[in-house]
């Protein structure tokens, strides 16, 4: 678990899973969590990955154990979240990554392509939504006037239970799950949960979508309720090389609810696009 610090007062950390053969040197996958969570979201993926790949988690700036002193109002931007990724890789010395990211983590992911294409082999985006539509941001407020008001007034362990149960897992279907993810996210601190879910909500990948020409896999749900049919579209029409594989859910944690699927789809993936040497990674 490397932590450094990118600038006085702020420490990045990232979880490298690393079970390939030692004298194979693999190309590295980056998963990329999305908002309010953590590396540790990805730990039913890692036992299906790690034997293949080098697997880079990292945790974005104030979750997980990315921790530091933070301006709550100007440190959590699109910009800075990019820049972080980009030491995170530098550090790592990854040149080159398969990179794939769940929701805000997938939005962050559409930025990188766009910026860094030099960067990006593949890009495989797990339930992201090109932007937060207003009926979802509706729902999110849960009668507070808006998500942020909510999260405010209920505290994060309340409100992610009650949006978590409705949009995220299904509470009945494996209850120590929802438990745990609820707990897990309620770890976080409360003040950045909020300032992360002020930037998702003002958050839009659609200008990234037509400079993006990196192969571009997505796994989302058959009935998404955070990404709707409409949202597919959209990457379709502005992705150059987009392909689409859907898990039989309307829940939006199709990583947590499908892990051997998610995995078979993006092990094949990457391997389809892994021309370059296996030494210039």
């Amino acid at each position: 678990m490397p932590t450094f610090e990118t600038r006085p007062g702020l420490h990045l950390n990232y979880e490298l899973d690393d079970f390939t053969d030692p004298w194979d040197v693999r190309p590295f996958v980056v998963l990329q969590h999305g908002n309010g969570r953590s590396s540790r979201f990805w730990y039913r993926w890692v036992p299906y990955l790690a034997r293949h790949y080098r697997i880079l988690r990292p945790d974005m700036r104030g979750l997980g154990k990315s921790q530091g002193t933070l301006d709550l109002e100007r440190d959590f931007t699109l910009d800075y979240l990019l820049a972080d990724l980009h030491a995170v890789l530098d550090h790592a010395g990854a040149s080159t990554v398969h990179f794939c990211g769940e929701s805000m983590g997938g939005i962050l992911g559409l930025a990188f392509a766009a910026r860094y294409p030099e960067r990006i082999r593949t890009l495989t985006l797990v339930s992201t939504p090109v932007f937060i539509e207003q009926r979802m941001k509706d729902r999110y407020s849960l009668g507070h006037g808006s998500r942020t008001d909510a999260m405010e007034k209920l505290g994060i362990r309340e409100w992610v239970s009650a949006t978590t149960r409705t949009t995220r897992l299904p509470a009945d279907q494996e209850p120590d799950l929802f438990e745990w993810y609820v707990d897990e996210f309620a770890k976080g601190s409360p003040e950045v949960q909020v300032a992360m879910s002020k930037l998702v909500n003002r958050a839009n990948a659609q200008e990234f979508l037509p400079k993006i020409d990196s192969p571009v896999l997505g796994l989302y749900p058959t009935g998404g309720q955070i990404t709707s049919g409409e949202q597919e579209q959209l990457l379709r029409e502005g992705l150059s090389n987009f392909e689409v594989v859907h898990l039989p859910t309307g829940y939006h944690m199709v990583q947590l609810l499908f892990p051997e699927a998610c995995t078979d789809a993006l092990l094949e993936f990457c391997r389809r696009y892994d021309r370059e040497p296996m030494t210039e990674c």
